[in-house]
């Protein structure tokens, strides 16, 4: 998030350089000299950017990135002479705006008495007439379809998009390329490194490769936190049920473990990567090994399926000591085929000296291989 904030004002920078450069060369100087100032944290508090920054989404990642900027904005202020103010806070019930930068000391507090009902429309304007700073911003840190439908909207008026949000990059392929046009149309960023891998640099590193020229031939990994520490902790005389209740306990799947066991989620990593690597494939596409007992798919609660998952330990326990015996161990991952034209998520035994069965914890891991990365892949981990 922070390094998109510092692209956003980068560009800003050079942006107001070059449009300043035909009317006064001593304009054109005094910005020059701002964007070279951007690396060197001798400058004045005249020449920050401002950032006038919405946030939607105030759940688990939006709260740790608000606790986040309330001790970095500062350090990005001083070092890097970026003002980010944080003007707007949105979940789908409610809004608070303000003229000045919230206090994120106590923003909880003060979002808990807002009574604004939530406008993303709204929330965007709010941001585009605050007149100080001048480069609006919405960062998405929902998991909704609904919010997502907003991005084109908000793109169009010129609001740069930073989302840890899965649902446009791997949703219907017309909206996710309306939006990737508009990037390159209106020159608005979005950005979305967050999406894939838990915070590793595996977009960038994709784009990266596929802008220096090589071509991607495939990617695969492990893009699950929760499904890594399951299948990790997955050993000789342990059950698969007592592994995922571990998890629960410990607050590393969702409230439903079905949601995670699904597969679902690893699917929208894979459409997100395929299309970063050239395909144009749908979400339903992309054909998943869900690891949910389709007795208990129906089930009504979470707490009903808990407590009759025991009931098929027998199954998963029978896959582990099969790949034990051939010396392999069990990883839930997802991959890209790009020369196939397909991607896929899949239970599949990998040898104990495969990179995938290093892991440990809840760590992701990619493997990209690539014309230049082969027959030894790009590792990102």
């Amino acid at each position: 998030f922070f390094m998109a904030f510092l692209t956003i004002a980068r560009w800003w920078l050079r942006a107001s350089a070059s449009a300043r450069h035909s009317t006064s060369k001593k304009k054109n100087l005094t910005f020059a000299a701002a964007a070279s100032a951007m690396a060197n944290p001798m400058r004045t508090k005249n020449d920050d950017v401002k950032l006038a920054l919405g946030l939607v989404g105030p759940g688990l990642v939006g709260k740790a990135l608000l606790d986040q900027m309330r001790d970095y904005l500062p350090v990005l202020r001083e070092t890097r002479g970026i003002d980010v103010s944080v003007l707007g806070i949105a979940n789908s019930r409610k809004m608070l705006l303000s003229d000045r930068a919230i206090d994120l000391s106590n923003w909880q507090q003060v979002f808990n008495e807002a009574t604004h009902p939530s406008d993303l429309v709204g929330f965007r304007d709010h941001l585009l007439t605050c007149k100080d700073p001048v480069v609006p911003v919405i960062v998405d840190c929902s998991a909704s379809d609904h919010v997502s439908d907003f991005y084109k909207i908000w793109m169009e008026s010129g609001v740069h998009v930073v989302t840890a949000n899965k649902k446009v990059n791997s949703g219907p392929l017309e909206r996710y390329q309306a939006v990737r046009s508009l990037q390159k149309d209106r020159k608005v960023h979005y950005f979305y490194e967050t999406t894939v891998g838990a915070g590793l640099p595996v977009i960038s590193t994709i784009k990266g490769l596929v802008d220096s020229g090589d071509r991607i031939a495939s990617v695969e990994g492990v893009f699950s936190g929760t499904l890594s520490y399951l299948f990790n902790n997955f050993k000789a005389g342990a059950r698969f049920s007592e592994i995922v209740a571990e998890a629960k306990a410990s607050g590393y799947t969702e409230p439903d473990p079905r949601d995670d066991l699904s597969g679902t989620d690893v699917a929208r990593k894979v459409a997100n990567l395929a299309r970063e690597s050239g395909l144009e494939l749908e979400l339903s596409d992309i054909p998943v090994r869900s690891l949910v007992p389709k007795e208990l798919e129906s089930c009504e609660t979470s707490e009903e399926f808990m407590r009759r998952l025991p009931e098929f330990d027998g199954e998963m326990t029978r896959l582990q000591e099969d790949a034990a015996r051939a010396g392999e161990v069990l990883r839930y991952v997802g991959s890209v085929d790009v020369a196939a034209g397909k991607g896929s998520v899949e239970l599949r035994n990998f040898p104990a000296s495969h990179p995938f069965a290093q892991l440990g914890g809840t760590d992701n891991i990619v493997l990209i291989r690539t014309k230049r990365y082969d027959p030894q892949p790009l590792v990102v981990t």
